[in-house]
Formats: structure tokens, sequence, C-alpha cells
């Protein structure tokens, strides 16, 4: 019943139906009842605008009576609504074309937000929505907490705006829930009070209260999440009972030579990542490793130590960089430390043929124990004699088909992803939780923190000034921009206009150059090279550099439109710096004027440099959906009804009860076949769909 064609329902015909599949993915009934609000508003209760007062967070309705576009120092829209009452302003920075479009003097909306008074009440950047304000008469679009859905113009166009999707939904509830079956053990479900799947389904669509809404969505959580640990605890499982082909022994001289005779000592984090790394590699399963810590936290060098490992007892292994620069980084630091010893090979996009050719014939002969490059590992001529470890850098920056690729080139082939994104516990345990994770937490004595601060807008001459003393003490400067080019759409300063001004009107007699993604591979590399090399004082840029070459003597890093950054991409920015043994600063700037929300991330950001508590910080702030390469792992791009800066508990209470159930299995080899060819048994086909399915395709 629940796979019936949306074509069943009133009201959907046959060209209704195309659209609904081809703009929101919707074929079935089941499909219908799992699309979700993007959120809600309680039209219980409104607010008279006359009632309203400072600092009230309200909701509020009115016509639009004025929309203007006031062009000061600061451009910003103002759409004014009258409700009979009184008149309240709603205040846009940023996009103003974009919103006046949106906005239509006679249109009923709805703003939601924080009261403030500048000359009259008014809301800046309120949440909106607009209605037909004769809905009053219908039950489920007024008088109530009602849903807004996810939709396009297209949908609109077709009659799918929220309350198209309301009244839909509504008929498919009325005449499929019945059929809707609950297949988890009572007992499971009480044991952490969650409510039977008929009432979570109607609930999360038209709930009575918030508190009822939040109920039907931790139900529909434990569903997906109960899904995932179960494919999790089934595939860790099957990897512990399925070893691989017989391994030589790992000659342990080799590391400890190599480590002994660093010009360091290692932290102890270093030295556990190093101890949990080699018994990994001793045991009789591949290893499915991730080491992550902050730029600067020493991995590269964790790396090495497997490597000679791996190379102790025979086998080949490959790093993966996202960038040839960085690739050649790496190259020049690893044939330094180690390279005479395993026979270290460069190989990327730009290797001229000939040299390709000779390379394929080293790697295919095993005269090459450590080949390091871009996706040019993964091209069809490079065939390995024994893969023994694949170590991927940065691993955010890479595809899930571009990883397997790389790792069906060995056979039961250990892999080892690094990243400098931390990721929190969470993600840890849903998005990645068929990796075993090794946390560098401690960094070098001699790394001196980045010191970081925030200026407005008003204060960017002071900035100019204390750039300006620095490069004349020999110091290099990276000043990034969010956009490369000039906009109709958003009102945001870009690298080509901030590069022309500091070239010829700030810093004349300074050597100002230019990076961004647009240009071509070769120009942004000679750029890099000119800047490592000391040739470039100052480098104008995009995010382009947040995975970038090291460069010991650029110690401030500028970066302007701060707001319009996460968390996470600011930390990572601010690594750039820090990197030699002279303190360095990370400069903010942003408008005098910006959102909350926007406030919070920069405060977060000077107030530490715990790389953890960041990440920890932007899941709480802006979701896992919207992390740094979340998108590339194969898992749909989020959950959509598990909250991972939430429901640690919930996801907690799943993996236990997918653990004790495949723990008393003793089909798990037969399991996993029937769960990878999309055959999951009745428990599993009572509480799936498709949203579900597509975090594991």
């Amino acid at each position: 019943m629940l796979n019936d064609s949306v074509t069943l329902l009133r009201g959907i015909g046959q060209k209704k139906a195309v659209i609904l599949r081809n703009e929101a993915g919707i074929e079935t009934v089941e499909d219908l009842l799992y699309y979700i609000p993007r959120r809600y508003i309680d039209r219980s209760y409104f607010k008279l605008i006359k009632d309203c007062f400072l600092n009230d967070i309200v909701t509020v309705s009115g016509r639009i009576t004025n929309v203007h576009l006031s062009r000061g120092r600061k451009r910003f829209l103002e759409v004014d609504i009258d409700d009979g009452t009184d008149v309240l302003k709603g205040v846009f920075f940023g996009g103003v074309q974009y919103f006046m479009k949106l906005f239509t003097i006679g249109d009923f909306v709805i703003f939601s937000g924080k009261i403030n008074f500048y000359r009259k009440k008014q809301m800046v950047h309120p949440e909106f929505d607009f209605v037909d304000d004769s809905s009053v008469l219908q039950g489920i679009h007024t008088g109530r907490i009602i849903p807004l859905y996810r939709s396009t113009e297209k949908l609109k166009s077709y009659g799918f705006d929220s309350r198209g999707f309301r009244r839909v939904i509504k008929g498919a509830l009325d005449n499929y829930l019945p059929h809707v079956e609950e297949t988890v053990d009572p007992a499971i479900l009480a044991r952490h009070s969650l409510v039977d799947i008929s009432t979570a389904i109607y609930s999360i669509h038209f709930p009575g209260s918030f508190e009822e809404a939040e109920r039907a969505r931790r139900r529909l959580a434990f569903n997906e999440l109960f899904f995932h640990q179960y494919y999790l605890s089934l595939s860790r499982r099957y990897m512990r009972e399925t070893k691989r082909k017989k391994i030589a022994a790992i000659d342990d001289s080799a590391c400890s030579n190599f480590i002994s005779g660093l010009p360091f000592k290692l932290t102890s984090d270093q030295s556990a990542a190093v101890a949990e790394i080699r018994s990994d590699m001793a045991s009789p399963y591949p290893m499915n490793r991730m080491l992550q810590g902050d730029v600067g936290s020493g991995k590269t060098v964790v790396a090495m130590a497997a490597i000679l490992m791996a190379f102790s007892r025979g086998s080949q292994s490959a790093l993966m960089a996202p960038t040839e620069i960085l690739a050649q980084q790496h190259y020049a630091n690893f044939k330094k430390l180690i390279g005479g010893s395993v026979g270290c090979l460069l190989l990327t996009g730009s290797t001229p043929k000939s040299e390709k050719l000779e390379s394929y014939r080293m790697i295919s002969e095993g005269k090459a124990g450590l080949v390091i490059g871009t996706h040019a590992l993964i091209q069809e001529g490079v065939a390995y004699r024994d893969l023994g470890l694949i170590v991927i850098d940065e691993q955010h920056r890479f595809g899930v088909e571009q990883r397997s690729a790389l790792r069906e080139k060995g056979e039961d082939t250990d892999l080892l992803i690094m990243t400098a994104t931390p990721i929190p516990r969470s993600l840890s345990l849903t998005i990645y939780g068929d990796l075993a994770v090794t946390s560098i937490r401690t960094m070098p004595l001699n790394r001196l923190p980045v010191k970081t601060m925030a200026f407005q807008e008003s204060r960017l001459q002071g900035v100019y000034n204390s750039m300006e003393r620095y490069i004349s003490q020999g110091r290099q400067v990276y000043y990034v921009l969010p956009i490369i080019e000039e906009s109709e759409k958003i009102d945001l300063k870009s690298a080509t206009q901030v590069f022309n001004k500091l070239k010829n009107e700030v810093f004349p007699d300074r050597r100002v150059d230019l990076l961004h993604g647009r240009m071509k591979q070769e120009e942004r590399d000679g750029v890099m090279r000119r800047f490592k090399e000391g040739e470039i004082d100052i480098l104008v840029c995009t995010t382009v550099i947040e995975v970038g070459i090291d460069v010991p003597n650029a110690t401030i890093i500028v970066i302007e439109h701060a707001e319009r950054f996460g968390l996470s991409q600011l930390h990572q920015l601010r690594g750039r710096v820090g990197r030699g043994d002279v303190q360095s600063f990370c400069i903010l700037v942003s408008p005098d004027d910006v959102p909350d929300d926007s406030r919070r991330r920069i405060e977060t950001i000077v107030a530490t440099n715990d790389g953890f508590a960041i990440a920890e910080e932007d899941l709480k702030q802006r979701g896992a959906g919207e992390l740094i390469g979340f998108r590339q792992h194969g898992h749909g791009g989020s959950f959509e009804f598990a909250d991972l800066s939430l429901d640690m508990e919930l996801i907690l209470y799943a993996r236990d009860v997918a653990e004790q159930l495949v723990s008393g299995r003793n089909d798990v080899a037969v399991l996993w076949d029937q769960f990878k060819n999309k055959k999951y048994g009745p428990l599993l086909n009572g509480i799936r769909n498709k949203k579900i399915l597509n975090m594991l395709s």
C-alpha cells in the first residue's frame, strides 16, 4: 500500500506526479509521508504589532505596504508590513537584489524574530513566509502549529507550496496511516520513551504542540540511526570475521630508527597514534583508521612511521593529496626524511608523459616503495606490485569513488585517512562509524598558538598599518576574501576588487599578487611557489589556500567578510599561519552590523584555538549537513530526522540495540550479502525509507 503511486491521491494527476518526482524525489505515498517539514510556525497565537516591545521574540503578520532600498554607506532593504494596529519594518543586509524580487507591495507575509528599534519597530533579517490571508478558514493552515515544506518555483507553479503540501499530505495520512506497520519491539521503544511509528508519522506533519513534534522527530530519528548503526555493526563484524591473506611481520627497527633520529621528540598523542596504527597493521584484518588533529599537530610524521612499517614487510604505500602543490610539498618532506630508505616517487597530472611511463614501470616492479600524488594515483595505467598501505590526506576533499578506486589497486590494503578538520564524536559514531578514530590533541612544544583578533570594517586602516609594520620586518601576509568577483546578487567585496585596491592604492610599494580557483592549475602553482619563495608580500586569495602549502614566513592572515565563513573553515584558514617559530596573527574583519549567528562564530574563533571544540560548536551552530566534506561520503548530505548536535544519547542507544541484534546472529556473511543487495529482512524493511537507503548507497 505505501508503495502506491502518488497519482492515487486526490488532486495529483500524471503531470503533477512528474513534477513531484523531478523536483522533490516523491514517487510513492511513502515518499510523501516522509517528506518532512523544514520548520513549523505557531499560528495558534500571533502578536499584534502594537503589542510588540524591545527584545521580544515574536511572530507577526501583515500586508506589505512599502519596499525601500537604502543607498547610504551600506546598502540594505527595508520591508514595511502593516497589521492594522501598527507598522513593523523588516531589514535585510546583503543580497538585497534577491530580496527585492521576493517582496511585493500588497502581499501578505509573516515575520518571526527579535524586535528592536531604530526610529520605529523593526526586525533585522527576520524569518519570513508568504501566506494567503484567506486561509483562516482552513483548519490545517492556521489556528494551530503548521508545517512549512521545502519547495521550488516549479513545485509552487503546480500548487505545491507549503499550503499545497499540507493538503495532499493530510489526504495521504487519512487514507494510508492505518497501513503503516510497527515492526520495532515495543520493549525497545519503551526503554527510550519512543512513540509508535504511526503516531510519529502523523505528528511530524500535524503536531498538537512543539513537544509533540519533537517526540515524533526522535522516533523517526531512531529509525534512521538504528538502520544506519545496524549496517555499521554488520560491517564491523563482517570485517572482523573476514581475515586477509597472510602478511609478513613488521620489522620495528626501521620505524624506531626513524623516530629516534628525528630532531624533536614525539608528543604523547603522536606516540599513541603510532602504537595504534602498528597494532592495526599487524592484525589479521585490514586497517580502517582515521587520524585527526589540528594543522601542525604532527599527523604527517605519524604517517611516515606507518609507511616505514609497510615498507619493512615488503609492501608499497600510496599517499594521495588533493592538490598538486600539496603533493609536491609532501614529496619534498618525505623524500628528505624517509625517501632514501623507501624509494619515493611523485606522480601528478602534470608529470610529463615520458616520466609517467617510467613511473608506471617502477611502481609495477615494486621499485617505488612510496608513491605520492593526486588523482593520478588512480589512473588506469597505475598498477602496484603489492600495495599494502594507502594514506589519504585531507580526506574530505575526495569523494567515495576516488577513495574506493585507490583501495581497489591493492588487496586487503590498510587504509589511513588524515584530516585537519576534527570530527565531532556524534559524526564519528555515524558518518565515520566504520572507522577507528585516532586523535592528536596536543601540539608540538615549539608551536606558538595563533593570536586571533576581530575588527569592524570601519577599522580597516588600522589593519593596513599593522600589515605594513610586519611586512617591513620581512613577514608575508595572506588576505582572504569569500568571492572572486563582484556580483549584483550579493553585497560583498571581491578578491579582484581588493587586490586592485591593495596593489594600487594601499600598498603600491609592496609586492601584491592574486590567487583564486578560476586560475589554471599551472598559474596557481606558480603564484604559490613565488609566495613560498618570498617573492610576494601580500597574497590576496579566496579559500583556495584553505588546503595549501607550508609557508613558515607567512605569519599574518587577514580574513575579510569573516561573517561569511563557517567556524571550521575559519579555523582551517587560520591554520595557514603559525607554522614557524615566531608569533602569528589571524585578523577577522566584518561589517559593523552582522547577524547574531555570525557574531557568535567570530567570538568562538577568537576565544579558542582548539579545533575539536570548534568542530563541536560548528556542529551545534550549523548542523551536520553543512559541515565540510559531508556530502562526499555517500550519505545523501544529511540525516533527515536525526540532529547529530543534539541526539548523542539516541545515537548511543541505536548503536547498542543494533550491536545486540547483530551479535546474536550466526549468519553474518549471509546477512552482509543480503544487505549489499538491498534485502534487509522484515525488521529493517518495516522501518526503512528511501532517504535512509540513500545514506548507504
